[in-house]
Order: structure tokens, then C-alpha cells, then sequence
């Protein structure tokens, strides 16, 4: 496998912006659309080359739906995401398929992921094939083995079938298939939460040292605020369908600004028992994304809350002091 060169950090890869996701929902005898769920409402972010962003929030608050909306597995209701520059809401589904090389995507489910009747020589040669990658049986085949010795996996391997293989191998598996047509761009979506905690580190650090070694970037999703800030450059919280504070990984795990971020952070376990942490409970529960509050969505379970936050959402918005990173907040009341 060719390795690429480093990519320029400064460089912004990926611009997501204003992107909106709404599924219609229908009844009555005729089937009309009686209301929607906002999904995904507004979305804008950056991502440069070589960095992970990732992305945190409560089920449901859309961090799935936003990365398959991104690479187009999900048609977005609205919206626009700039690849190098390059518009690809617009593209036809022929220009699509062929830049769908550079950008992957490693699913949650290592189980469901995978063919069961393929092995994995096949579910490996697939992508090459639909990609016309190799010009000969022979060729392809040899990138494969060299795709089995980059993710950890023993070369015999590329006989046997997906239910021969632990959890843990399995996403390894799913690893090689993305990384397969080189790509530079992958969402993980919470590739390790369907794993063993020893396993997940493996996973994690694989991923890490994968990113190093073939100039890599990532859009991370997960729900272990330990992994994400473990493996991630910055970290965007969702609440409801809206990014609600970004920030480098160290700052916002450090000063966080926003209300439903601290008390996200105060839910983190703390494996010393003697160790005493103030939790911050919120009260209530996830507004339906049917039917989101007016304002800023936080505002019903929200200890800040004033009269105004039920008027107009907060736009997101950077942090007037001195930091050494960017620290962008979409709340009224959050310190600067």
C-alpha cells in the first residue's frame, strides 16, 4: 500500500455547512406528511487534515444521522458539505461513486457489517474491484495481505469467514475494508462501543497509529467522553440536532462553557472510590425531536436558563478571551 504523505494541519479538509437533516413523517389514509423529526438542524464545522474531530452527545441527538448525511448515505434535506473545496450535495451519483475512494466509513456494528456468506478476501477485493484498484488478481490479492498485516491480523486469515473471527478482529476487518482504497477522510461511527473495554483500547490505539502512518482524518462519533478525548484533536457536543460547544479536546474537557457539556462531563465514572465529584443532574428528559422547544433546546432542563433563552436559539459563537485554541459556545450565559 502506498503511504501518503503527511497532510498540512492547517489545512482545512472538510467544511460542513448549515447542514439540515428533517425525515418526514406520514398517516392518515392518503399517507400526507403530518410533521417531521428534525434530526439534524443547522449543523457547521470544519475539519483539517491529519485532525480527529470528535463528536459527543446523549442518544439520539443525531451524531449518526450528521455523519451518513456527510458522505451522502443520507441525503441531506438541506444544506452544504465542501470536500476540498468541492460542493459534493451537488454531484451526480457518477461523480459520487468515484470520490466515495476518499471518503470511508467504519460502522458500529463489526457483526452486522460484514457479509457472513463473503470471505474476507472477497469483502476486502470488493471495494478494489468497484474501484477498478489493481490490475490483476494477483495485484489485488497482495494489497490485501498488506491491508491484513496494517490492521493486526494474521495472513491466513484471508480464507475464513467473519463468524470465525472475535468481535475485536471483526472491526479490524471493517478497518481494512476502509482503508482499502486509500481514503482520506473516514467517520467512525462508535467504532469501538460494541466491544470489550480491553478491546476498545486496542481498536483505539490501532486507529491512532493508522492515522500517523497514512496521514489520516477522522470524524470520531462515540458515547465514551473517555475514548473521545483519549483519541480526538477537538471535540463538537451535540444536543438535539445542534452542535452546541467546540473546542481542542484539552479545553473542553478542562473549561467546559456550555451547561449540558458540564453536566455530560460530571457523568464520567471516576475509578477512585475516594475521589468525590460534585454530579450535576438535569432535570427532565431529551426533548422529542418532533417537536424540539422554542429557543435554545437546552433551555427546559437547562439550571441556567433565563426568560430569553425561550425566544431564539443561541448562535454559535467564539468565546471573547484569551485561549490558546478556538472555544465556541451556542449558549447565552456561558462565561467568557
Amino acid at each position: 500500500m502506498t503511504q501518503k504523505q503527511e497532510s498540512n494541519a492547517g489545512d482545512v479538509l472538510l467544511s460542513v455547512r448549515d447542514l439540515t437533516k428533517r425525515f418526514p413523517i406520514k398517516g392518515g389514509i392518503l399517507s400526507r406528511e403530518i410533521g417531521s423529526v428534525k434530526a439534524v438542524s443547522g449543523v457547521s464545522f470544519d475539519i483539517k487534515k491529519g485532525e480527529t474531530l470528535g463528536l459527543v452527545g446523549e442518544s439520539g441527538c443525531g451524531k449518526s444521522t450528521l455523519g451518513r448525511c456527510i458522505l451522502r448515505l443520507i441525503e441531506p434535506t438541506s444544506g452544504q458539505v465542501l470536500f476540498k473545496g468541492k460542493d459534493i450535495t451537488q454531484l451526480s451519483p457518477n461523480e459520487m461513486r468515484k470520490l466515495r475512494r476518499n471518503m470511508q466509513i467504519i460502522f458500529q456494528d463489526p457483526y452486522a457489517s460484514l457479509n457472513p456468506r463473503m470471505t474476507v478476501e472477497e469483502i476486502l477485493s470488493e471495494p478494489l474491484e468497484i474501484h477498478q484498484i489493481g490490475t490483476s488478481q494477483h495485484e489485488r490479492k497482495q494489497r490485501i495481505l498488506k491491508l491484513l498485516d496494517l490492521c493486526g491480523l494474521r495472513r491466513e486469515a484471508i480464507a475464513r469467514y467473519p463468524h470465525e473471527f472475535s468481535g475485536g478482529q471483526r472491526q479490524r476487518i471493517c478497518i481494512a475494508r476502509a482503508l482499502a482504497v486509500e481514503p482520506e477522510f473516514i467517520v467512525c461511527d462508535e467504532p469501538v462501543s460494541a466491544l470489550d473495554v480491553s478491546i476498545q483500547a486496542q481498536i483505539v490505539n490501532l486507529m491512532q497509529d493508522l492515522q500517523k502512518e497514512l496521514g489520516l482524518t477522522y470524524l470520531f462519533i462515540a458515547h465514551d467522553l473517555k475514548v473521545v478525548e483519549h483519541i480526538s484533536t477537538r471535540v463538537a457536543v451535540m444536543y438535539l440536532g445542534k452542535v452546541v460547544e467546540m473546542s481542542t479536546a484539552e479545553e473542553l474537557y478542562q473549561a467546559p462553557k456550555h451547561p449540558y457539556t458540564k453536566a455530560l462531563l460530571s457523568a464520567i465514572p471516576i475509578p477512585d472510590p475516594s475521589y468525590r465529584k460534585t454530579r450535576m443532574i438535569l432535570k427532565g428528559d431529551v426533548p422529542s425531536p418532533m417537536n424540539p422547544p422554542s429557543g435554545c433546546y437546552f433551555h427546559p432542563r437547562c439550571p441556567m436558563a433565563q426568560e430569553n433563552c425561550k425566544g431564539d436559539f443561541p448562535v454559535l459563537r467564539e468565546l471573547k478571551k484569551e485561549v490558546s485554541a478556538r472555544h465556541e459556545v451556542s449558549c447565552y450565559y456561558a462565561g467568557d
